[in-house]
């Protein structure tokens, strides 16, 4: 076993190492480290402790004319990774270039008798660009192993033995076509759902069960890719078909696109679609963006769609990543005005209604995949409301450089960049500009709605959830909420939010002072909506997707780099492409307004259609 494996195991067991100088410092759960696991790790000590500072010190870069704090302490900000440095953290990566040379892909070979031409020589096009960028391309024999298993009937004595290929867990994405299916595997496919539904309730009595051996189960008599993963939630499966010419028309309302988008997604049992016509490549994944590249734009399709999508998947964060507490949201003038603008925001049209996932999954099967992909999500919805709370601060908010001279080291940071005074409250060395100011790192609190709740229409006792970014994160539910009964998780947006909200507090603290309200959409303004001290950025950056560091740090930096052009802020407009835009500003009646007119005048709208307007910009 090398070190990466050991290393993974001892993190799958709740174990933590990190390095602190030339020590290994070692935290486990009571029962996990036997002897044996302790006299490996000690044997190997030399090796770990080079393998944590080269795994750190990859990602421990700095953005040219940024904030001068490194990747890495960004991101330990952001996801309240303090104090040490465990192994599960994982710095940012920001570059597709460094992104690609990362994940490992695999083709799946294509089905006898295929015939689409422009299918497969896209194919044979994507396969070359992803190697060229530095993608592994990995041949499907030797990124699947072979299975062999029996089935046993119960109650009887029939048996069938199973032989299936199932992709390797470190394998990143899973490339595949559209594939027939014929009445034949239609039946196949009703009797291993009855006989799924039937071994659950009689056999397992209703306890779950792991994706892989679902996959088991029903996989014998299914063509999809994802149930033959050995891990679903590391592994991605894109699917190849022809451009669907509804989903890309700028003339379909955006409300139309979801269902197509969600019947696409769940019909090909895919996390990505790629659709290809002989002019125009799409994609889709469950962020729902329209967005529609020419053939020309193929490479830039690949570097700054594709291989960010697959190096940084949509995934929600767990809940144990946070101290989880109660609030009452009565008690809260901020989740007050979060449910005035939810209210509000209703005449807009920006917030379409979300959708059960047991609604349009119809199989149990099925179900419990996503199920586990999902962490126990029962539902979907599209964009964010959110009130930021006035920054929490003690002592002074910015010191000196002498004063910074004599405060203390934080453990798990850089000494240049973060240090604490003898309370404990720390303090970031970081630049706008050309200058360096020393400022305090303040407590960041926000009320925002809960994944899945319908955004223009939240109940102040139900849906509305209390986010904290301190040392660590911390999520509070509303007092008289069972989080074991109710399904009341945070939003995907997450580090987007504190992203946003901390890098306020730090570059535009003017906007953000007494709160601010902070919206996300999937859609764009078009750049003519912008008045006098509204500005956007982020149109230039790779798709990544909701849920991730990379997303945080994306909105972070774009709070950063509008304060080092700006003096006068009123409105933040953050683009994401393949996505939407967040939007931030310190009044809740002017934001209401903007949009209202923004609107009225045709110049927000759900969708890609006004995107083209910044990438004009750009271009010139």
């Amino acid at each position: 076993m090398n070190v990466s494996e050991l290393l993974t195991n001892l993190t799958q067991q709740g174990v933590q190492l990190w390095a602190d100088n030339d020590k290994l410092r070692v935290n486990s759960p009571k029962g996990i480290l036997t002897p044996q696991l302790q006299a490996d790790i000690t044997a190997r000590k030399t090796e770990i402790l080079s393998f944590l500072r080269e795994n750190n010190d990859e990602c421990d870069t700095f953005i040219p004319d940024g904030p001068g704090l490194s990747l890495q302490t960004i991101g330990r900000l952001l996801g309240g990774f303090c104090q040490t440095s465990p192994i599960q953290f994982k710095s940012p990566i920001i570059d597709p270039n460094v992104m690609a040379k990362q994940i490992k892909v695999t083709f799946r070979p294509l089905p006898k008798g295929f015939k689409n031409e422009i299918i497969s020589k896209f194919r044979e096009e994507l396969e070359l660009k992803l190697q060229n960028y530095g993608a592994q391309i990995v041949s499907w024999e030797d990124a699947t192993r072979e299975f062999n298993y029996e089935i046993d009937i119960p109650l009887t004595k029939w048996k069938k033995t199973i032989k299936m290929r199932f992709v390797k867990a470190d394998i990143n994405g899973v490339i595949d076509v559209e594939r027939p299916v014929y009445l034949k595997d239609k039946i196949k496919s009703l009797v291993a759902e009855r006989f799924y539904q039937f071994y659950c309730r009689f056999i397992l009595k209703n306890r779950k069960m792991s994706v892989s051996t679902i996959a088991k189960l029903i996989g014998w008599a299914e063509d999809h890719a994802m149930q033959r993963l050995e891990d679903p939630t590391s592994t991605l499966v894109i699917l190849i078909a022809e451009l669907d010419q509804n989903f890309v028309d700028s003339q379909v309302p955006y409300q139309q696109k979801i269902a197509i988008g969600v019947n696409t997604l769940v019909k090909t049992f895919s996390e990505i679609v790629i659709g290809v016509s002989d002019s125009n490549i799409s994609i889709l994944n469950m962020n729902l963006s329209d967005s529609l590249f020419s053939r020309e734009k193929f490479d830039n399709f690949v570097f700054k769609s594709l291989i960010p999508k697959i190096y940084v998947p949509i995934a929600p964060l767990p809940m144990s990543r946070f101290e989880v507490g109660k609030y009452d949201p009565k008690e809260s003038i901020y989740a007050a005005k979060l449910v005035k603008l939810s209210e509000k925001l209703a005449a807009t049209g920006l917030f379409p209604s979300g959708f059960k996932l047991g609604e349009i999954i119809k199989r149990k099967s099925h179900q419990d995949i996503v199920d586990s992909i999902v962490n126990g999500r029962t539902g979907v919805s599209y964009g964010f409301v959110a009130y930021a709370e006035a920054p929490q601060y003690i002592g002074d908010r910015e010191i000196s450089e002498n004063e910074w001279e004599h405060l203390l080291a934080v453990e798990g940071f850089s000494n240049n960049e973060v240090r604490q005074n003898n309370i404990g409250r720390r303090y970031v060395k970081t630049k706008v500009g050309n200058q360096y100011f020393y400022k305090q790192i303040p407590d960041i609190w926000l009320v925002s709605s809960r994944s899945g709740s319908n955004k223009t229409d939240l109940s102040l006792e139900r849906d509305i959830l209390r986010i904290g970014l301190k040392n660590k994160l911390c999520l509070q539910i509303p007092e008289g909420i069972d989080p074991t009964v109710v399904d009341i998780k945070p939003s995907y947006d997450l580090y987007v939010l504190v992203g946003i909200a901390l890098a306020a507090a730090l570059y535009t603290p003017e906007l953000i002072k007494d709160g601010s309200p902070m919206i996300h959409f999937h859609g764009y303004p078009s750049r003519d909506w912008l008045q006098q001290n509204e500005y956007c950025t982020g149109v230039d950056n790779p798709s990544v997707p909701c849920g991730t560091y990379e997303s945080g740090v994306f909105n972070f930096l774009g709070i950063h780099t509008l304060a080092s052009k700006n003096d006068n802020i009123t409105l933040a407009s953050l683009i994401e492409p393949d996505h939407g835009t967040n939007i931030i500003t310190s009044d809740l009646e002017y934001l209401l307004a903007r949009l209202e007119t923004g609107i009225k005048q045709g110049q927000i709208e759900l969708g890609g259609k006004h995107f083209a307007s910044f990438t004009e910009l750009v271009n010139n």
